[in-house]
């Protein structure tokens, strides 16, 4: 579900993936993989959330783990997750935007 982009982070690109469905504790190693592979090599990743069902607190401790480590750029959080971030505070703390074009030229 990786997919290439051409977004540019300090003359770098960045990829994008776009995970689909639900995520959780037995899913979270899945979405690690995805992450882990696309961020080889690279500055940072988009994760393109427009597909993301419902996500548990692991996946909210992978992202945070993920924007600890490398660039991380959310984009496409619908309604229900806007709302889990908010509640606890994270889209203070992460780097969203409305469409992955936007992250692409954040």
């Amino acid at each position: 579900m990786t997919s290439p982009a051409s977004p540019q982070h300090r003359g770098a690109s960045l990829p994008v993936i776009a995970p689909q469905g639900e995520f959780d504790y037995g899913t979270v190693p899945q979405l690690q993989e995805q992450i882990d592979t696309a961020a080889n090599g690279h500055d940072g990743l988009i994760l393109d959330a427009g597909g993301i069902t419902y996500i548990d607190s692991t996946v909210l401790t992978l992202i945070l783990a993920t924007h600890q480590r490398t660039h991380l750029r959310i984009a496409n959080l619908n309604p229900r997750l806007t709302q889990v971030f908010g509640v606890y505070g994270l889209d203070r703390v992460l780097n969203l935007y409305p469409t992955v074009d936007a992250a692409r030229t954040a």
